[in-house]
């Protein structure tokens, strides 16, 4: 028998070897965690041809590192510190900045503590393949470990451990590569410590490391004048100042200490929400806040104190005699600033900008009436920014030198695409050929001896109009991920490939193990014209007691997509498949979403069934999910399935499949009509498009809604209800759930009084049953058009609805209010939306057919991938409709350039010096300004307009007619819809 010896660790070892901290729970209680650490000498330093360590894995850093830089000739390492990847990720990023990079665990685990969107980009570009990085675990090699020290913070303990690494791998080499008798000493590469903290880099020189800051460092480098463009402002240490930055004064106030903020919050004297800009008036925005009715107002730049969209922000509310009602002037950030000077804009003193914005202030207040104040604050802190890279362009009047070979550094204006945002100054050496160019620009900091942010340029996306540029931009400024599917995404796939077909009927073979066979039922699918990714199919047939057997077949993507897998993580991130004009960012790689998850005509494909008996008023008798293999008969567009329903010479089983579940969906619609459920409109149009290869727009349409899209839509609406039931029966902590609460009724009063006053109607929102039964009487004889209008604007006063855990929240917050549902879900288009895949996998453990994977058992991650796909949902919605507001624009101009485009429209809002109108065939929104004085009578919503001697007045809901132009901007060169009556007053020259 082998001699088995148990050696005993001393204890001087478990210094080094342990790791103890202490923890808070989510009680309150504090305990002590002791972790052990094993070190060992064999952890590689990941450099080829190194005769000390032996690598396993494909090595990455060359030998002799980098030999492009002006301080290194003997070539070069880049050791960054954490702060350099938390405040320089961009030029990390950047396919110019390519030296080969050796990062330490410590720097990573850190980097995952300060912040998770950067430590997963830090992650993709470990992977990427165009970046040479080594991970080094430094906390495990026995000569680079570090313990704390007594009094030592975590911080200095990690730059120590940072400095200590830098030096053994300068050590490690030289030792790797010792001098040989009777030949010259071959130059040895050196491992520079990247830092831009002083302290820091004072250490290391002090022991002997060659250290650098990112400017520093970059000035080195031969694509420097680029590079240093990418330089975060925070991370600058030699930037040359602006103008009188010796006699700056503040123009906001500081904010509160986070932890005055933390108590104010909590003791109710401070209140917490989202920032939202005002698109209308950039000197004011609103704080939606849980104690108040109405959002916080805040007026004025030093009341939204540095503030930008998205924030989530503190405000005080001032006391009720101090409240303000919001603005009803557009007031343009262009038009009032069009003056500002990008290096003035933080001197001393009030400039024209700044008295001009106080005078449209304090016009506005003049002219405000008592009646329509609402709670008015100020922001007194930042709980969490909600900054990242914007798309914007370069304000061409903010230059002072348009030479296009200078490569002096200049301060300039990008002004971002959204209006919602205020412009951002950044220092460039490129400035001059960024001129009618789209950018990327991220913002660093907001000082508040600023009046604008501060940024740095990140790269530039291409010409301004050019539909490429035009469209990357918008899906970055949507956050779409649109990056290709990586390898170990695609590894996911079936290995077949395209030739993966369902495999022959066999008691033994997987793909078959609980499946029902439903071949040879007749089942068809409904879709719009070229859809490639069709989720769902449907059938119906007489049953012989006299019900009808119902069926709604579901793509079965959870038979591919296995959770806690690359592709699983990433269809995840994505959240949904995002749609735009001419292009589809899909959420799952081709081969899934077009192809083998496809339920395409005449193809065996896996599905997931829900099959009802119904009584043949529609009434469900009992439901069944079953895992299943089908085989569709036909593809249908709506139309084609509209004009087979209504053609009586067709009597063949596909077309009565197909009248009866038309019977059955017209049933199933009135139920839910006569339960309270909403027919809610949004303005939806279809672009023509020239040809699919010129992607050219040609005309707009709206969109028409046949019988057979309510059929599928009523099918769809059954399955998730039906699904939603139960999923939460079964999971009554985890289920995957959609909601819609019911609006605020004080949403509703602004659109209550313009009906009242302008059409005499009532709008009753007491429920939703009593506000569809009031929309549906919202209708003029002479103007059919009417009623849709007043339904958009219904719409715009609804809460979104969101994705949740149905244990996060009470029982009785299920319901869905526009659908007037106790309960709902998402199932029937897994190809397109992550939450339905979830919502499978919850389907399948319920039925026994699988057991259901430990993610979905826990409420704090489906908390967290709801959270994100909630974000994604909507940022999709917003890109398809800009995507089809940009070609409309597209159209536009190309039909202006031939005629006189002039259009139908609705007046919907009234300002002091405009109307905003509604073009319904072409579903967009415009302003109509007056630059003369015009009377206003804001309590019945009227403007009157005097015009030679006779005066025309305009109100809400009345039907005018715009003309309607493209303009280029001058700053930008962008196309520009612009809006002016015709028809009852000429607006031009107005």
């Amino acid at each position: 028998m082998a001699e088995i010896t148990i050696r005993k660790r001393p204890r001087t070892e478990a210094v080094i070897t342990q790791r103890k901290f202490f923890k808070k729970t989510a009680r309150g209680k504090v305990i002590k965690v002791l972790r052990e650490r094993y070190l060992r000498d064999d952890v590689a330093c990941g450099i080829h041809s190194c005769g000390l360590c032996a690598h396993e894995a494909d090595v990455l850093l060359p030998s002799s590192g980098s030999l492009h830089h002006a301080s290194f000739s003997d070539g070069h390492f880049v050791l960054p510190d954490t702060n350099v990847f938390l405040s320089q990720m961009d030029l990390m990023e950047s396919p110019l900045f390519s030296p080969p990079i050796i990062l330490l665990q410590t720097v990573m685990e850190e980097v995952r503590h300060r912040s998770l969107p950067l430590y997963n980009r830090l992650k993709a570009l470990v992977k990427s393949d165009d970046k040479k990085i080594w991970t080094f675990y430094n906390e495990y090699r026995s000569e680079t470990a570090v313990i704390r020290e007594e009094g030592e913070s975590p911080n200095d303990r990690n730059d120590r451990g940072i400095r200590k690494a830098t030096a053994w791998y300068n050590s490690h080499i030289s030792l790797a590569r010792p001098p040989v008798r009777g030949q010259a000493s071959l130059p040895l590469p050196t491992v520079v410590l990247l830092t831009d903290d002083v302290a820091n880099r004072q250490k290391g020189e002090r022991e002997g490391l060659s250290c650098m800051s990112v400017r520093r460092y970059v000035e080195g480098l031969p694509e420097s004048s680029q590079l240093l463009d990418l330089l975060a402002a925070a991370g600058s240490d030699s930037i040359e100042p602006t103008q009188a930055v010796a006699a700056r004064q503040a123009l906001y106030p500081d904010y509160l200490p986070t932890a005055t903020l933390l108590a104010g919050i909590k003791s109710g004297q401070l209140h917490q929400g989202h920032f939202n800009a005002n698109a209308y008036n950039y000197l004011e925005g609103s704080v939606s806040v849980p104690a108040f009715e109405k959002p916080v107002l805040l007026i004025g730049r030093e009341h939204m104190n540095r503030a930008v969209q998205g924030d989530i922000v503190a405000v005080e509310v001032f006391d009720e005699k101090d409240w303000k009602a919001p603005a009803d002037e557009v007031v343009d950030q262009e038009a009032t600033l069009k003056n500002d000077d990008a290096d003035d804009s933080e001197e001393e003193g009030e400039d024209d900008e700044a008295l001009a914005e106080r005078r449209v202030l304090q016009t506005e207040l003049a002219k405000q009436t008592s009646s329509t104040k609402q709670p008015t604050g100020r922001v007194v802190g930042i709980v969490k920014r909600n900054w990242r890279s914007y798309v914007c362009h370069i304000d061409s009047t903010s230059l002072t030198s348009t030479n296009p070979t200078s490569l002096s550094q200049q301060t300039v204006f990008a002004t971002p695409v959204s209006r919602l945002l205020p412009r951002i100054r950044l220092r460039t050496r490129q400035a001059p050929a960024l001129i009618g160019q789209k950018i990327l620009v991220t913002i660093d900091r907001w000082e508040r001896t600023s009046r604008y942010p501060e940024g740095h340029f990140v790269r530039a996306l291409g010409k301004v109009q050019s539909k490429e540029a035009e469209q990357e931009s918008l899906l970055l400024e949507f956050d779409v991920p649109y990056r290709p599917f990586g390898k170990a995404i695609l590894d996911c796939l079936p290995p077949e490939g395209d030739s993966w077909v369902v495999p022959p009927k066999s008691a033994t073979d997987p793909n078959w193990r609980d499946r029902e066979d439903l071949r040879d039922l007749i089942i068809c699918s409904i879709d719009p014209p070229g859809c490639q990714d069709i989720d769902d199919a449907l059938h119906a047939r007489r049953l012989p007691n006299g019900n009808i057997e119902a069926g709604v077949h579901i793509a079965d993507v959870s038979h591919f997509v296995h959770p806690d897998t690359p592709m699983d993580h990433e269809a995840a991130a994505r959240g949904t498949t995002v749609y735009l004009v001419d292009k589809r960012i899909d959420m799952l790689p081709a081969l899934l979403g077009t192809n083998l998850c496809s339920l395409r005509p005449h193809v065996e494909r896996l599905a997931f069934s829900v099959i009802w008996e119904l009584s043949p008023e529609a009434e469900i008798v009992n439901v069944r999910f079953t895992k299943s293999v089908i085989a569709s008969k036909s593809a249908f567009t709506y139309e084609e399935a509209q004009i087979r329903k209504d053609d009586p010479k067709l009597t063949d089983e596909l077309t009565e499949s197909i009248r009866l579940l038309n019977d059955l969906a017209r049933k199933l619609k009135a139920g839910r009509m006569a339960a309270g459920a909403l027919n809610l409109a949004s303005p939806e149009v279809k672009i023509q498009l020239d040809s699919s290869e010129s992607s050219d727009p040609i005309d707009v349409e709206q969109k028409e809604l046949r019988e057979t899209n309510s059929l599928v839509e009523e099918f769809m609406l059954l399955a998730n209800i039906s699904v939603a039931r139960q999923i939460q029966e079964t999971f009554p902590q985890t289920a995957v759930l959609r909601r819609h609460l019911p609006p605020p009724k004080t949403n509703f009063e602004k659109l209550q009084d313009i009906l009242k006053k302008r059409r005499g109607m009532t709008l009753d929102v007491s429920s939703s049953g009593a506000l569809a039964a009031s929309l549906d009487v919202c209708v003029d004889p002479n103007e059919p058009a009417f009623n849709t209008l007043v339904r958009i604007m219904a719409t715009r006063c609804m809460l979104s609805a969101e994705y949740f855990c149905s244990g996060s929240v009470a029982r009785d917050t299920f319901g869905h209010y526009g659908l007037a549902s106790p309960i709902y879900t998402h199932f029937t288009s897994p190809i397109r939306r992550y939450a339905d895949v979830l919502a499978h996998r919850q389907l399948a453990a319920a039925i026994g057919y699988t057991p259901l994977h430990a993610s979905l058992h826990s409420k704090s991650h489906v908390e967290r991938v709801l959270e994100v796909v909630n974000k994604r949902h909507r940022m999709a919605q917003m890109a398809s409709r800009a995507s089809v507001e940009f070609y409309v624009g597209l159209a536009l101009k190309a039909r202006s350039e031939k005629e006189t485009v002039i259009e139908d429209a609705f007046v919907i809002r009234t300002f002091r010096n405009g109307l905003g109108v509604f073009v319904s065939r072409l579903g967009i929104e415009g302003l109509v300004t007056f630059k003369r004085e015009i009377q206003f009578d804001a309590d019945n919503y009227v403007i009157t307009i005097p015009s030679g001697g006779q005066d025309v007045s305009i109100a809400v809901f009345d039907k005018v007619k715009v003309m309607i132009e493209v303009e280029q901007d001058k700053n930008t060169q962008r196309g520009r819809v612009v809006m002016s009556l015709s028809h009852p007053i000429d607006s031009r020259g107005m």
